[in-house]
């Protein structure tokens, strides 16, 4: 079942939920959209809405059709309330069935914001001191109107005419909240330009010292869609070189303090946050949806990802990664069969061997440099202004203020056709980890110890037990590391990251019974603190 529909009445979700289910499917999400009791601080009573049928139906029926398209899933349905709802009403009702929770997930998620923002909907919410007036459901005739230019779908009228129904009243046509004269102004960029960028979806991943300038500029520059990717919390040393938030907000989730932000310097931005972990388990379907990726995260693990998941889907990305003083920004184009990062770096850098900025230290302008670096290629690249990095590396260093340009070409051996050398999907986290309440334990279970950290962390806090082998990683890891394929290894660190990416690395290379502590020495000392 496959359908987009209005109700006029109570919409019966327990008749839609039998329309999608389906036993080869083993992943069901819905999402429901009540009448709520406020509004901007002004108290509701009631609302009604209204819309041009005809035209909207084929709108939605679009955007059911891409869902399934995109995401592959089984079955999705969308209904849509009309007329006068009451509070606490169901407004509007969306259900998908698929093969995977997570394709139904993202394809929920998918109809639901593009509803929001392409179906011509207008609604009159009725408050205890007055009314609203007919208004458009977030904008949505006007991005509508873009994606009729973007997709060149055939509208039998435009989004952006005023529709009679028969009332008094019309329905007004959206206005932007967003002042872009500066900008407009700008013979490159010009009215046609803000379009572009109206109608551009740019993913960014990572919302901490790269992320903040990036999404700032962005939004400023008024970018139609932009997801923010980030599991972490915010922490007060995080304050120096990320200025979009503030300490009262220290503990609360990034991706939604940077949302907030986004939402208050421009209400015209569409902001979808995803509180999470890029994974090789996730990463094609986040990015799926996205015409452009920025990379703002601070470990190889997930440059690398992001990397291989665009070359795999043809999606441009834009990278950067720093090191105290300087930093380096390459932009990868796999639909103009680019370079990418294994051009450069055939064999993913392993995390440890270089310090993040936990580690090594960093000054807040330096991220802030290189982050509007990023900002400002993304928009070049949007608006297709000359001067976009190609082939090449950009390297600066702050310090002394010195550029450089390498030149990073494409690997014979990929040609016109795909990357070789992205490799395959290393085993998940959880089936390379383990959890032993004691090193003892470990051993018992038939694991030799190594520690893996460096000696001066060694000798600030050691591993709790006895027999066990000191390796550096960047011992561990060369050619003649001397491990032998047929003996258990348990490589412990201080939180279980870097030991976790060290067995990955074996893996990769045949040493199947290598393991990591889970949570490191850190974890391991905690568990055995007195209750």
């Amino acid at each position: 079942m496959r359908s987009f529909t209005f109700a006029s009445s109570r919409i019966d979700t327990e008749a839609g939920r039998l329309q999608v289910v389906d036993p080869a499917c083993g992943g069901y999400a819905s999402f429901e959209g009540w009448v709520r009791d406020h509004n901007e601080g002004r108290q509701v009573r009631h609302l009604e809405y209204e819309t041009f049928e005809q035209l909207a139906i084929k709108e939605g029926e679009r955007i059911i059709a891409e869902a399934v398209e995109r995401f592959g899933v089984e079955h999705a349905v969308c209904v849509h309330r009309v007329g006068d709802l009451e509070l606490g009403e169901l407004a509007v009702w969306v259900a998908v069935s698929a093969r995977h929770r997570q394709e139904a997930f993202l394809a929920c998620r998918y109809i639901i914001d593009e509803v929001k923002h392409r179906v011509p909907i207008w609604k009159k919410e009725y408050y205890v001191d007055g009314d609203s007036g007919w208004v458009n459901c977030e904008r949505c005739a006007a991005v509508a109107h873009d994606h009729h230019h973007d997709h060149d779908h055939d509208h039998d009228h435009d989004h952006d005419h005023d529709h009679d129904h028969g009332h008094s009243h019309r329905a007004p046509a959206a206005r932007s909240a967003a002042d872009y004269s500066r900008q407009e102004t700008l013979k490159e960029v010009g009215v046609a330009g803000q379009e572009k960028l109206r109608a551009a979806r740019v993913l960014v991943v990572g919302a901490g010292g790269l992320g903040v300038p990036v999404l700032s500029y962005l939004a400023g520059a008024g970018i139609g869609r932009i997801g923010i990717v980030d599991g972490d919390r915010l922490e007060a040393s995080n304050l120096h070189r990320q200025p979009l938030y503030d300490f009262a907000s220290i503990g609360q989730p990034k991706a939604q303090l940077a949302a907030q932000r986004l939402r208050a310097l421009n209400p015209d931005v569409d902001v979808q946050t995803y509180g999470l972990r890029l994974t090789a388990a996730n990463a094609a379907n986040l990015i799926g949806p996205w015409d452009l990726v920025i990379d703002c995260s601070d470990n190889f693990a997930t440059k690398f990802l992001i990397n291989d998941a665009c070359v795999s889907a043809r999606k441009p990305a834009i990278l950067s990664s720093i090191y105290q003083y300087e930093g380096q920004l390459q932009v990868i184009r796999p639909d103009r069969h680019g370079a990418c990062l294994r051009c450069i770096w055939p064999e993913a850098t392993m995390d440890g061997l270089v310090g993040n900025c936990a580690e090594a230290g960093v000054l807040g302008p330096v991220p802030g440099v290189f982050g509007s670096l990023q900002a400002l290629e993304a928009l070049k690249m949007l608006l297709g202004l000359p001067g976009q990095l190609g082939d090449e590396l950009l390297v600066l260093d702050l310090v002394t203020l010195q550029v450089s340009r390498m030149k990073a070409r494409r690997a014979s051996a990929c040609a016109a056709g795909p990357c070789v050398r992205i490799p395959a999907p290393p085993p998940p986290d959880a089936a390379l980890q383990r959890r032993f309440e004691s090193l003892a334990d470990a051993q018992a279970a038939g694991y030799t110890i190594i520690d893996i950290r460096e000696p001066a962390e060694v000798a600030e806090e050691p591993a709790p037990g006895a027999g066990v082998r000191r390796l550096p990683m960047q011992q561990l890891l060369r050619p003649d590391g001397a491990l032998s394929r047929e003996e258990r290894y348990l490589l412990v660190c201080a939180t279980g990251r870097r030991s976790l990416a060290a067995a990955q690395a074996l893996h990769a290379r045949g040493f199947e019974a290598v393991a990591s502590l889970e949570g490191g020495v850190s974890a391991l000392l905690a568990r055995q603190q007195p209750a």
